[in-house]
């Protein structure tokens, strides 16, 4: 297990990234130029292009980071929703899972999410010491307008997801690219009128039977999962025994997936210690990140979830259960 942190290459060379390098983090987790800059625009290239990748796997390499996760994604809602249009999309991902093999990063972070990302209701909620953090109360979400789209259910979204899988798991195979599934956040079905499978260790299960392929797999989104299971631990080893999570999204939430909040790494309901000691357990060896920090004194205009400060006091806290957790392995744990 390694600690990295997500560092937009928007953010290059700035103060987030000098932390990074200060707290001993040399694994970035990354993402592409958005919009294209000029020199993209002008020859034509687009972000997933091999020299926009090239360009931007250098630019992390020469301020100390190996670029081992791009969390960043072509759009993809049109094949999502299995609309016309889709088949351009989803050739999209495969130029981009081709440029990451031929680069060699590689895992691409990806997640089935239709018509929005992750949702929060509030982004502004106390907690230790004038912190804040994000939550979610779904009666506020519910009360808000229709998806402008149309509803869509849970069967269509899976006969896409399986549509989608079919042409581009062979391009990730030649590729040497793992493919790895974020959750949906929060993990619940139906959201405003729109299915979401990614949102219970059983829809992660169908995932994998869908195909055996080494290179279908999973982002362990900690703060997920907890709402989906009460034995974290658990889980982690049972999706984790075929060698199935490929990254990992280390954070806690406190309460219901209807209605829960971010906490603090340390102050959260999960014991994080027992899921180290299951990556460790099951030999997971990829890259592990902080996700979703609290907002600290003096972050003002900062993106909720995602300040500098949370994410020292995360790394430095994730060492310590690294470390305690090497020193405890039992005699022939992996």
């Amino acid at each position: 297990m390694r600690i990295a942190e997500m560092l937009p290459v928007e953010g290059a060379g700035g103060d987030l990234w000098t932390l990074m390098r200060q707290a001993g983090v040399t694994d970035a987790v990354g993402t592409l130029p958005q919009p294209p800059p000029r020199i993209d625009a002008n020859s034509g290239d687009l972000p997933w292009d091999y020299l926009p990748m090239a360009r931007t796997k250098d630019l992390y390499e020469r301020n100390g980071f190996q670029l081992g996760v791009i969390e960043w994604r072509p759009p993809l809602n049109l094949a999502k929703r299995g609309l016309p249009g889709r088949d351009e999309q989803i050739d999209a991902v495969c130029t981009l899972l081709r440029n990451m093999g031929r680069l060699g990063i590689p895992v691409w972070c990806y997640e089935w999410m239709t018509d929005r990302n992750w949702v929060r209701t509030s982004t502004a909620i106390p907690s230790r010491g004038g912190s804040t953090v994000t939550g979610f109360d779904r009666s506020v979400f519910e009360a808000g307008p229709p998806p402008p789209l149309g509803p869509i259910s849970e069967a269509q979204i899976w006969a896409n997801l399986e549509y989608f899988l079919a042409k581009v798991l062979p391009v990730a195979e030649e590729a040497g690219v793992r493919i790895a599934m974020h959750p949906d956040d929060p993990p619940l079905s139906p959201l405003g009128g729109i299915g979401r499978i990614m949102s219970s260790v059983a829809g992660f299960e169908r995932l994998l039977e869908i195909s055996d392929s080494p290179v279908n797999g999973i982002t362990f989104c900690q703060g997920n999962f907890r709402l989906m299971t009460d034995d974290l631990p658990a889980t982690i080893r049972e999706l984790g025994a075929t060698q199935k999570i490929f990254f990992v999204h280390f954070r806690d939430v406190e309460g219901t997936a209807e209605n829960f909040v971010e906490t603090w790494h340390d102050a959260g309901p999960t014991d994080m210690l027992a899921c180290i000691e299951a990556y460790r357990d099951i030999g997971f060896d990829g890259l592990m990140r902080s996700d979703h920090v609290p907002t600290l004194h003096g972050e003002v205009g900062l993106p909720a979830g995602y300040g500098a400060l949370g994410r020292l006091f995360a790394v430095g806290y994730m060492r310590g259960l690294l470390e305690g957790a090497a020193r405890t392995a039992r005699p022939g744990s992996r």
